[in-house]
C-alpha cells in the first residue's frame, strides 16, 4: 500500500495528490501504521539486548535472585510498572488509531450503491459543517475552560473532586459535560467561600446553556439543512459521485491491488521499454547534432543530407513517443474541465433559484 501511494504521488504530483481528501486519509493511516510498527520494533530491539545480557552474564535461572542493571531489570516488570513513554504502549495506541482509520476507508466505495451513496455524500457535507461549527465551538470552549481554571486553580485539594483545578481536568469536565457526564458537584467547595462557589455555578450554567442548548442545536440545524439539500437532488448527487468513483478506476495508475502491485506488470515493462527507447533517441539525436556541427565545419559535406534526414526522423519519432505519454494527461484535463463545468452550472442554477425566490417574495410583499 505504501508503494501504491508513492506511485500515485509520482504520477499525479504532490499538489494534485493533496487536493483529494481520501489520499490524505490513506497517507495518515499508513504513516500511523509505520510509526506503530517502528515503535514495536524498537521495543523488540531493546528486549533483545536485555535478553542477550541475561544469556551472557547471568547464570542463575531465577532472575529474582540476581541484581540486574536498571535498563535490563525493566524488562522483567509487569505492565503496570512500565513507563508511560514505553515504545510498546505507544505502538498499541497508534495501532488502535490506524485500525479505526482503515475501517473508515470502506466509505470510499459507498457511492457505488444507490442506497448508501446519498448517505455517504450527506456525511461528507456534515463533516464540512462540523468544521465550520468548530471555530465557534473552540472559541467558547477555550473561554470557559481558562476562566474556570483560573477560578478554581487555588483550591487544589479543597474540592470534592479535582474538576477545574488543572487545565487538563478543566478540559475533561467541560468536554464531557456536553454529553451530560459531568456533575454539579464539580463547582462545590469544601470551604465556606460562597462568592467563588456562586460564580462557579453561574459560569457552569451559562456554559451548559450556550453549548448544549444553543450551539449543539445550531449544529443539528446545519446538518439537517445539508441533508435536505442533498435529498432534493439525491439522484443527481448520487450519479455524479458514482461517476467520479468510476473515473478514479479509469485513470492511468496501478493495475493490480496490494500486495500484487509489487510484482511488475506487463504495462511496467512496456513503459520501461518506451523510456529506454526515448533515452536511445536522445542519445542518437545528440550524436546527430554533433555530426551537424562537423558538417558546418566542412568535415562531412558529403553526408549532410543523410544526417539531416536521420535527425528529422528521430525528431518525429520522439514526438510520437511524447504524445503516447501525454494522452493520459489530456484525458485527465478534459475530465476535470467537464466536472468543473457541471459544478459551476449547478451553482449558477442554485443562485438563480434563490434570486428568483427573492423576487417573488418582494413582489408578494409589495402587493
Amino acid at each position: 500500500m505504501i508503494w501504491s501511494e508513492c506511485k500515485e504521488i509520482w504520477e499525479e504530483g504532490p499538489r494534485e495528490y493533496v487536493v483529494h481528501l481520501w489520499n490524505l486519509l490513506d497517507f495518515g493511516m499508513l504513516s500511523i501504521f509505520v510509526a506503530s510498527f517502528t515503535a514495536r520494533f524498537m521495543a523488540f530491539l531493546k528486549a533483545t539486548e536485555a535478553q542477550q545480557y541475561v544469556d551472557q552474564y547471568v547464570q542463575d535461572d531465577d532472575l529474582n535472585n540476581v541484581t540486574l542493571p536498571p535498563e535490563v531489570a525493566y524488562f522483567t516488570y509487569a505492565r503496570n510498572k512500565w513507563l508511560p513513554s514505553d515504545p510498546q504502549i505507544i505502538s498499541e495506541g497508534l495501532y488502535a488509531i490506524a485500525v479505526v482509520l482503515s475501517f473508515s476507508r470502506i466509505a470510499y466505495i459507498l457511492p457505488a450503491n444507490e442506497s448508501f451513496g446519498p448517505l455517504q455524500i450527506s456525511l461528507g457535507r456534515t463533516v464540512k459543517d462540523i468544521f465550520k461549527f468548530m471555530v465557534i465551538f473552540i472559541m467558547v470552549f477555550l473561554a470557559f475552560m481558562i476562566g474556570m481554571f483560573n477560578l478554581y486553580s487555588y483550591y487544589l485539594g479543597a474540592k470534592y473532586n479535582p474538576a477545574f483545578t488543572t487545565v487538563e481536568e478543566s478540559f475533561k469536565t467541560l468536554f464531557w459535560s456536553i454529553f451530560g457526564l459531568s456533575e454539579v458537584i464539580s463547582v462545590v467547595l469544601k470551604y465556606d467561600h460562597k462568592f467563588i462557589e456562586n460564580i462557579g455555578y453561574v459560569l457552569y450554567g451559562v456554559y451548559n446553556v450556550t453549548m448544549v442548548v444553543v450551539l449543539l442545536n445550531m449544529l443539528i440545524a446545519m446538518i439537517n439543512n445539508s441533508y435536505q439539500e442533498i435529498e432534493e437532488d439525491a439522484d443527481v448527487e448520487w450519479k455524479f459521485a458514482r461517476a467520479k468513483l468510476w473515473l478514479s478506476y479509469f485513470d492511468e495508475g496501478r493495475t493490480l491491488p496490494a500486495p500484487f502491485n509489487l510484482v511488475p506488470s506487463p504495462k511496467s515493462f512496456y513503459y520501461l521499454i518506451l523510456r529506454i527507447k526515448m533515452c536511445l533517441i536522445k542519445l542518437c539525436k545528440s550524436k546527430a547534432k554533433n555530426c551537424e556541427n562537423d558538417l558546418e565545419m566542412g568535415m562531412l559535406n558529403s553526408k549532410q543530407r543523410k544526417v539531416r534526414f536521420q535527425s528529422s526522423s528521430l525528431h518525429t519519432e520522439n514526438f510520437s513517443v511524447k504524445n503516447a505519454y501525454n494522452k493520459p494527461t489530456r484525458y485527465q484535463k478534459i475530465m476535470k474541465r467537464l466536472i468543473k463545468r457541471y459544478v459551476l452550472k449547478a451553482q449558477v442554477d442554485r443562485e438563480n433559484d434563490e434570486v428568483n425566490e427573492g423576487k417573488w417574495i418582494f413582489i408578494i410583499a409589495a402587493n
